[in-house]
């Protein structure tokens, strides 16, 4: 179990009862959106974020038509993830950099969010970009906190600048100095934390921005407390100013709505996220892939769109009419082979589907393809039309025309019956309307 797994599981449960749906219906769009309300607010996402999210979904679903080559279920998963990935921001929001080095980033929190370890992290993941950073100890009330962040800058191999409990706004600027006499592009300051947001607290950290002016003041908050983080960022932001957000401890099973909220309630970005223990467990947070990790989706709404635009519905339709009646012939299967070649191939394909990451992409002949479509354009019409007629004598004569062996034509029309038998069974089966035909490439 992991981040909004419980989330994820409850969505995917509403999106099973649209499948196989002709159409959607007004009623139908209402209760899968009140399940979805219940999910997320189980989920702790804020009330009035909650709100809104539904009622722009819900517009959207009631407004367009159904895209031409998607089941209902599959336009509504891609509204939510459209939705989803606005609610966190849309895009990725990058550390800034200053112009004119050293780049100061202030780092704030109340104790026990992983303030100081977080500190490191970054140091860490900024370092291996390529710059030289720099940590400075400002947290100068909390026993040994001081010690614990030279151990971190010890750890990942970054200096640490102290001046013992010299006042924090001094120990920044005379530290700024110190980069800039060593070359250090990046200032990371630790700043105090307390157990609780107070005056005493909000304005030692304005006195601390005033003195450095920094390009970045980045709050960290824990996942694990949910609202509560939102609550806190807000009251940060609307203190001090903040930046972004760190989100701590995103790699639990939390309820996890604090970073489906934060966005929303403060208009600050997540920036960057803690995902374990180690120094190296951060990454920037990327809405667009959160949101396609809390609908379980792989990359799967990618190959949504590059179905919508191989095949129409009109056409899915067609090919179901074919193998119903048996009349699916060798022409309609060089059709499909065209239909994956525009969808980017079956390695493409193979690596957007989930459940597939067993499959080594690079087993896969892509070539076979190629070879396929030289043999079915090396028959007659009539051959394509009926390969039962299709005797020794005309195999070997195929297998020349094509610069293939006749081996590579009995396995091409086994493959192309197996099809036929598989598409007859699966023609009331609930999957995407992908193209037929995918079996044989390896």
């Amino acid at each position: 179990m992991g981040l909004f797994s419980s989330l994820s599981e409850k969505l995917n449960h509403v999106f099973s009862k649209l499948k196989n749906k002709g159409k959607l219906t007004d009623l139908e769009i209402r209760q899968a959106m009140r399940e979805v309300r219940i999910a997320l607010l189980e989920a702790d996402v804020n009330f009035s974020v909650v709100k809104d999210f539904i009622a722009r979904v819900s517009e959207k679903a009631s407004g367009e038509d159904i895209l031409k080559s998607l089941t209902p279920d599959q336009q509504v998963i891609k509204i939510v993830n459209e939705e989803l990935t606005a609610l966190m921001g849309g895009q990725v929001s990058k550390i800034a950099v200053s112009p004119s080095p050293p780049t100061v980033i202030l780092m704030c929190g109340l104790q026990g969010a992983g303030k100081t370890t977080m500190c490191g992290k970054l140091g860490l993941h900024l370092r291996k970009q390529g710059k030289k950073p720099m940590l400075v100890a400002c947290d100068i009330y909390r026993p040994a906190a001081i010690k614990q962040l030279q151990v971190v800058g010890k750890n990942i191999d970054v200096p640490v600048y102290e001046e013992g409990t010299n006042s924090p706004v001094n120990t920044a600027k005379n530290a700024i100095k110190e980069a800039t006499r060593l070359g250090i592009d990046t200032v990371i300051i630790d700043t105090a934390g307390r157990l609780h947001i107070d005056d005493k607290l909000m304005d030692e950290l304005k006195a601390v921005k005033s003195a450095v002016n920094p390009i970045e003041t980045l709050l960290v908050v824990d996942s694990m407390t949910g609202q509560d983080a939102v609550t806190v960022a807000k009251a940060f932001d609307e203190a001090i100013d903040i930046t972004g957000v760190i989100m701590t401890k995103m790699d639990s099973d939390t309820r996890g709505g604090a970073a489906l909220s934060i966005k929303a309630v403060t208009g600050k970005p997540i920036k960057m996220v803690g995902i374990g223990e180690k120094m190296s467990d951060i990454e920037p947070f990327y809405p667009d892939r959160m949101a396609s990790r809390i609908l379980g989706m792989g990359d799967v709404l990618t190959l949504i769109e590059k179905a919508q635009n191989a095949i129409s519905e009109q056409d899915a339709i067609e090919m179901e009419k074919k193998f119903r009646e048996n009349s699916f012939t060798l022409d309609d299967y060089l059709v499909q082979f065209e239909s994956i070649k525009n969808m980017g191939g079956m390695q493409g394909l193979l690596s957007m589907i989930p459940g597939m990451s067993r499959f080594n992409p690079d087993d896969i002949d892509e070539s076979k393809i190629s070879r396929i479509k030289a043999i079915i354009q090396s028959m007659t019409p009539r051959e394509r039309k009926n390969p039962d007629v299709i005797k020794g004598s005309h195999r070997q004569r195929i297998a020349k025309g094509s610069g293939t062996t006749v081996q590579e034509v009995n396995q091409l029309l086994k493959q192309f019956e197996q099809t036929k038998q598989m598409m007859k069974q699966l023609k009331n089966g609930r999957g995407m309307k992908l193209p037929f035909g995918m079996g044989g490439f390896r």
